[in-house]
């Protein structure tokens, strides 16, 4: 008779989970094709140009989260120094090395000939993998200054270190979140962590207050019709889209926001023409759908009998989760505009792999519930 250990070590993938990013990615594509044709048209003579690219990338994707779901967990976890090292190596890349490729006032992407890598996805990753094994090796030093604090924030200080110089305000805040949450559930001193937010937010003040561009786009949300025109632009035609779909939407691909008024509509801005063409309800079916990610992502991890394990399945969803937040915030005009992609839903190969492979771990893990 097979025990109880080996019938949870030898369960299926966690189902609610993968009929959920299914259904992002479904309608992803779906709004990529609304949402990208005029502009693909008109620089590039043909309308299906963004859509073929990313079902392109949806189908490398569902072989990267193949890959997530098959591989050995404890060689990754072995790997851990590779993998951080290959990430600071490619941001160092986007900044001093000629195969940085820069775009919209900041090089943050490393230019492949046939494919632009954005490192910070990957590097969401590594920092995972590292900061799970840490808190999860280390858990009789954790509560210390010089072994448990210092090693953990020094790594992620060069992540963010990188990230300014290209610069990407909003990709160092959110490699910073990742490391305060897993911190908080690694069991870091609160002490700790409250003097480095402290001192993380007093910085981000400088950097803010020293740079008038940056200023009015930081503060440009409280109040976008102040400067409908240049700072609030974005912000403006993306709470004209939402005000537009009412409760069921124009239809899809009946939105007028996509026509050149919003910039970034098939990319960071996706979520705004969701609400115009697919209105108040198609906006709460993704709400509904995140909900059930966060639900199964808490599952997962809670279920795992190692530490490492539970670490890592928890910064892969926030990997997931937080990036969606964060979208919804930014169109929404709850924080300061940052380029920050829907995961699953926006336009771009490397955040579409990156979250499938996150989601392929999390399945791996729902194995061995």
């Amino acid at each position: 008779m097979t025990s109880n250990k080996n019938a949870a070590k030898n369960q299926g993938p966690d189902l609610w989970l993968l009929f959920s990013v299914l259904i992002l990615s479904g309608l992803g594509l779906m709004m990529i094709l609304s949402t990208s044709a005029v502009m693909a048209e008109r620089f590039y003579a043909d309308k299906y140009f963004f859509f073929k690219r990313q079902a392109l990338f949806g189908l490398a994707g569902l072989l990267v989260m193949y890959l997530g779901y098959r591989i050995n967990r404890g060689f990754m976890y072995r790997l851990r120094y590779l993998w951080i090292t290959a990430a600071l190596a490619l941001l160092a890349m986007t900044v001093f090395s000629p195969l940085g490729y820069a775009a919209g006032g900041a090089a943050r992407w490393v230019n492949l000939g046939f494919f632009n890598i954005q490192p910070l996805e990957l590097a969401k990753v590594a920092l995972v993998i590292y900061l799970a094994c840490f808190f999860a090796f280390k858990q009789d030093k954790v509560k210390t200054f010089s072994v448990g604090f210092l090693p953990p924030t020094l790594i992620t200080g060069i992540f963010c270190a990188l990230l300014l110089l290209q610069p990407d305000f909003g990709g160092a805040v959110y490699m910073a979140g990742l490391l305060f949450l897993l911190s908080l559930v690694g069991g870091t001193r609160l002490i700790y962590l409250f003097s480095s937010s402290v001192l993380a937010a007093i910085t981000a003040a400088v950097l803010v207050l020293q740079s008038p561009y940056r200023f009015r786009r930081w503060f440009s949300f409280l109040d976008p019709f102040q400067d409908p025109q240049d700072s609030g632009y974005q912000l403006v035609q993306s709470l004209y889209a939402f005000g537009s779909g009412g409760i069921w939407g124009m239809g899809l691909g009946e939105g007028r926001q996509k026509l050149f008024f919003l910039p970034e509509a098939h990319n960071d801005f996706i979520m705004a023409v969701v609400g115009e063409e697919l209105g108040f309800i198609g906006v709460s079916l993704v709400f509904i759908v995140l909900g059930i990610l966060l639900w199964r992502i808490l599952v997962i991890c809670m279920s795992q009998s190692d530490l490492v394990d539970r670490f890592a399945g928890l910064g892969m969803g926030m990997i997931i989760i937080m990036g969606a937040l964060l979208n919804l915030a930014v169109v929404l005009g709850v924080i300061p505009p940052k380029g920050l992609p829907m995961p699953f839903i926006s336009y771009g190969g490397s955040s579409l792999l990156v979250s499938f492979f996150c989601a392929g771990f999390l399945l791996n893990l729902s194995r061995s519930r």
